[in-house]
């Protein structure tokens, strides 16, 4: 038997343990955020999930409540609630859509922009104070590997959605 028989078993092992390992952190990680966000979000007047409405509503532009819907993994009852008390709020708007008159489009409003900015230069300032004890390398190492993790996330709890606003 050579060495690199040997060392395949060994390897197979250390990359399962690390598995192990990379699965328990960020399930803690994520554990950890949703209740950080229930607490720290209730301040800026909105709640995590109407936080998150906006956000894609920032990243994404003006889309159909379905499409609203699908990107929060909401039914469609529960993100028009959600959008509901964003308009209350002043926060986000329907508006007709481009090439179906009979159709609503929802889109953030000035105020909502404002918001959404606030909110995410405050987390942004929590991200500086994590990152800044690491060299360079390891940021962008770590920002890669948690925007991998993501996209995998992404692909295999997302449902494809067809049409926006535009």
């Amino acid at each position: 038997m050579n060495d690199q028989t040997e060392t395949k078993p060994a390897q197979k092992k250390a990359l399962q343990n690390d598995a192990i390992e990379l699965h328990h952190a960020v399930s803690e990680l994520v554990r950890v955020y949703q209740f950080r966000d229930r607490q720290r979000i209730c301040y800026y007047d909105v709640s995590v999930t109407q936080c998150h409405a906006i956000a894609r509503l920032v990243a994404l532009g003006s889309m159909p409540l379905n499409q609203l819907a699908v990107e929060l993994h909401l039914d469609k009852s529960t993100a028009s609630r959600v959008v509901s008390a964003l308009e209350e709020k002043n926060y986000v708007r329907r508006t007709a859509h481009a090439s179906d008159g009979r159709a609503l489009c929802l889109e953030v409003t000035p105020q909502g922009r404002k918001l959404h900015e606030r909110i995410e230069q405050d987390l942004v300032v929590e991200m500086e104070k994590l990152l800044e004890g690491f060299d360079s390398d390891v940021r962008q190492a770590t920002t890669r590997l948690v925007a991998r993790l993501a996209r995998a996330a992404k692909e295999r709890f997302s449902v494809k959605t067809a049409t926006g606003c535009n």
